[in-house]
């Protein structure tokens, strides 16, 4: 008998997950290639060639132990020493080796923060809309997991509303910046205000709260637009960071977690996440990728694909008639459905073979998500099937 809490788990399975499993066996009824599938953010855009170069140059010559051995918790030395020199000359920063912890990607990231920083009925506060995971990292630590609306026009947050649901329980706010589901780049004004609030809450109930920034999506932006990094303005930070998206590498579970040096317990927070990996059973971060990624970090995926995809996708849903913010970042369009019940909206689209994830996934329903890490050729093909379903809805 599985235990209870592993109950609600599997009786509340990822829905995008199980889109993605509709989506192969419509394909196999009717084809992959009339079946258009904006489920789940698998990117398609290629990985740079140089990672292929620099995994054949790895394995090629360097000995087996340095390139599959075990190594400190925390990862190899020069490879978080690459990074941390990486970020400082991206940001100009003066963090080391001893600021970072590579993970088995983002979520192995912010499972070791929350492991590091909760305890039983510690709160974590979320905007939503949020990817729908944050409530089950934070159950793993016997945590709560406490919302917090954003502005419905623009999907910024309410400053406001955070303010109100701060209590001398909160451990942290996670941010998600560009944001899954919707696209949105919080500015630099908005993260200045951030820190000011969570400063006097801190102030207030002589507490620490920290910063979560969830950032897969830091390098897939659009317009010229910059992702500000929140070490700058708030001491009790952390970003989570993978190379899923940004170099196109998702099964490879391959990121770090950053540690300001300027939070509480700095010393004795570093020694948590480097346990935290081990006694989570994740051990270290994968060995050869640590190595590949050390000599990646110049290498980018080409933005301007995705870009093109959000230009037809987003213009086209606009021109039927749907509202939507048009995203800044990331590869998610999250448009107002035309019904209050966005699962019913979901299984309307099927009819046409069309894929979309229901907002209430993300704690915002009302709304739906559609990936666009897909074919460009593929998304041209899907627009006469959005035409299908606005009409069944009399949009414009």
């Amino acid at each position: 008998m599985i235990s209870n809490k592993m109950k609600s788990l599997v009786a509340n399975n990822s829905i995008i997950r199980a889109m993605f499993e509709e989506g192969k066996r419509l394909s196999e009824i009717y084809g992959e290639e009339n079946v258009f599938d904006y489920s789940i953010g698998n990117p398609n855009v290629e990985p740079p060639s140089k990672v292929k170069e620099v995994i054949f140059e790895i394995l090629n010559e360097e000995t087996p132990n340095l390139v599959h051995g075990y190594m400190n918790n925390s990862g190899y030395d020069d490879v978080r020493t690459n990074i941390s020199n990486f970020i400082n000359r991206k940001h100009n920063l003066t963090l080391s080796k001893d600021n970072i912890v590579m993970t088995c990607g983002a979520a192995g990231g912010l499972n070791i923060i929350l492991k590091s920083i909760l305890n039983p009925d510690d709160e974590v506060i979320t905007f939503s809309p949020y990817f729908g995971e944050y409530g089950n990292y934070v159950k793993n630590f016997d945590g709560k997991l406490v919302t917090c609306p954003t502005n419905i026009e623009t999907f910024e947050p309410d400053l406001k509303a955070l303010s109100e649901v701060i209590t001398p329980r909160t451990k942290a706010l996670i941010i998600n910046n560009p944001n899954n589901p919707t696209g949105v780049i919080y500015s630099e004004k908005i993260i200045k205000h951030l820190a000011t609030l969570l400063n006097n809450k801190q102030e207030e109930f002589n507490t620490s709260i920290y910063l979560i920034s969830d950032e897969p999506y830091r390098e897939i932006v659009y317009d010229d637009i910059e992702v500000p990094c929140i070490l700058k303005y708030y001491d009790n930070t952390f970003i989570g960071y993978s190379y899923s998206k940004s170099l196109s590498l998702p099964g490879e579970r391959i990121g770090y977690v950053v540690a300001n040096s300027s939070m509480a317990d700095f010393t004795d927070m570093m020694a948590s996440l480097n346990i935290a990996t081990r006694i989570l059973g994740f051990v270290n971060a994968p060995s050869l990728f640590q190595r590949v990624i050390a000599k990646s970090l110049d290498a980018e995926v080409d933005v301007n694909i995705y870009k093109k995809n959000r230009d037809l996708l987003y213009n086209h849903l606009i021109s039927l008639g749907f509202t939507c913010v048009k995203p800044q970042g990331a590869f998610y369009l999250f448009p107002k459905s035309p019904i209050d019940d966005d699962k019913k909206f979901c299984e309307d689209a099927k009819q046409f073979n069309l894929l979309l994830v229901p907002g209430s996934s993300f704690g915002c329903p009302g709304h739906v998500r559609l990936a666009y890490c897909t074919s460009y050729e593929k998304i041209e093909k899907s627009l006469p099937a959005f035409d299908k379903l606005a009409s069944l809805y009399n949009l414009k």
